[in-house]
């Protein structure tokens, strides 16, 4: 067992972080921790002073040997970090609302208990009573999988594409994303001459590793950030190069970017889906968050849309952003309702390194106000006939909360699936695109990461491409 632990601290750390216990405590030896194997089980004991806990976990025997020793390692070090849980849950008195899960994707074990042979109500038990997840978690997540189940399943024969246009006309505080800012535009003619030399080169791939075309997605970055012209053309371009994809989405997150010159391109185009994203729907804070827009022009944004015979929206919003109150996001989830978009995802705020807020050394915001935001995302989301499809979690996040997607139904965007349960292969083009092969015997991802500076990508832009060969037809 303790072949599969020698990398296990960094993890255990993650537990520790759910009860707010600073990480300087694994500087002294305040926890302790041995493992053994008797009678087919592997068994972990971890220790707090006088406090401890235990926990056994039978030792999976696959007779391939290579999923037999990735089974074993995963039920070795899932043991020890679900030990050091109930350790922690002993110690502290607290309960977190995800319990144990520390993963970027519960809805993960719901389908592997799924798998097994339970049913909806028998995974969400075993969910509840395996990782201490709460019933509220876990209702959302059978509501997850009900929705997706109504999607066309996963399958070897597919293949997405992310276009990624990495220019924004101002950098969100919160942002973490390969993007720069626009300025004066020097660089975007140059990145959309490379980028169209790779999207060639992706659709040839496409046919050559015999894939079907399932869902396309530009992404940034902000892609309305291009001008009319220069808009129109990488549409063009793509659905001359990617026709009959069943769903086709464009960003066009920042409301400030918009006219009616670049809808009309992207409703004649085709494109079914777009996403105008306030973020939050007051002033101050998105003058803290470096916006650059005010909350009129998001409804400004959305009544032009509607003009221009733009079915789907999608609205992002951020719960625990600076100096919001329960008030603030209150206003923002009125402005969902009286905006009615198709679709709302409701994420919870996570500094990242790379972001200013973490760079300013900004505070995490309470943790139980966050919480509160989140219900009332979902609340919110469900009073407006939308269900939830696709959740993803991750570290350094407010309150330890999630991000939730919710559409109406017939409206979930089947990319976002795709890419959240990483259960389709993604061609990723573009400055930061990082390119996917399932392999799902094996449980494993391979991946092509494209380089994320812009200059970079474009002097580099046939190495990206052969990269994605490489993972697809090697």
């Amino acid at each position: 067992m303790n072949q599969y632990l020698d990398t296990l601290q960094p993890e255990l750390m993650n537990v520790t972080r759910l009860f707010r216990i600073p990480d300087e405590c694994w500087e002294q030896p305040r926890f302790t921790w041995e493992t053994w194997e008797a009678d087919g089980q592997y068994h972990c004991r971890m220790t707090d002073g006088d406090q401890s806990a235990e926990g056994a976990a039978d030792i999976p025997d696959d007779a391939d040997e290579r999923l037999r020793e990735l089974h074993r390692k995963r039920a070795a070090r899932r043991l020890c970090k679900q030990t050091m849980y109930d350790l922690c849950r002993k110690v502290t008195g607290e309960h977190p609302a995800w319990g144990s899960l520390t993963g970027i994707r519960p809805t993960h074990l719901m389908y592997e208990a799924l798998a097994q042979g339970m049913d909806m109500d028998e995974a969400a038990a075993h969910l509840i009573r395996t990782f201490d997840v709460t019933e509220e978690k876990a209702r959302l997540l059978q509501d997850i999988v009900r929705v997706q189940n109504q999607l066309p399943p996963p399958d070897d024969k597919w293949m997405d594409v992310y276009i990624g246009i990495p220019f924004c006309t101002t950098r969100c505080a919160y942002c973490s994303f390969s993007s720069g800012e626009l300025g004066k535009g020097k660089l975007v003619e140059p990145y959309l001459a490379a980028l169209f030399r790779e999207m060639e080169a992706g659709a040839q791939l496409l046919h050559d590793a015999g894939k079907q075309l399932r869902a396309v997605y530009v992404g940034g970055g902000t892609p309305t950030s291009l001008n009319e012209d220069q808009l129109a053309r990488l549409l063009d371009r793509m659905m001359q190069l990617y026709p009959g994809a069943m769903e086709y989405t464009v960003e066009a997150g920042r409301p400030d970017t918009i006219t009616p010159g670049k809808l009309c391109a992207i409703r004649d185009a085709g494109v079914g889906r777009i996403s105008i994203n306030p973020q939050t729907m007051n002033d101050h804070t998105l003058r803290i968050i470096g916006r650059g827009h005010t909350a009129r022009q998001v409804e400004e944004a959305y009544a032009m849309a509607r003009e221009a015979g733009i079915h789907h929206i999608n609205m992002d919003v951020i719960t625990g952003l600076p100096g919001e109150t329960l008030a603030d996001f209150a206003r923002t989830m009125e402005a969902a309702r009286r905006l009615k978009p198709e679709s709302l995802t409701v994420h919870t705020l996570a500094i990242k390194r790379s972001s200013r807020l973490h760079l300013e050394n900004a505070p995490l915001p309470d943790g139980d106000t966050a919480a509160v935001m989140v219900r009332m995302g979902l609340e919110t989301a469900y009073g407006m006939g939308l269900e939830p499809y696709y959740l993803y979690r991750q570290k350094q996040m407010a309150g330890n909360q999630e991000n939730v997607g919710y559409a109406l139904p017939g409206h979930a965007c089947q990319y976002n699936v795709d890419i959240m349960e990483e259960t389709t292969h993604i061609l990723a083009l573009g400055a930061g695109g990082i390119s996917k092969r399932v392999y799902p015997e094996e449980g494993h991802i391979g991946r092509a990461p494209n380089v994320s500076n812009i200059e970079q990508y474009i002097a580099r832009v046939d190495e990206m491409a052969q990269r994605k060969r490489e993972l697809f037809l090697g």
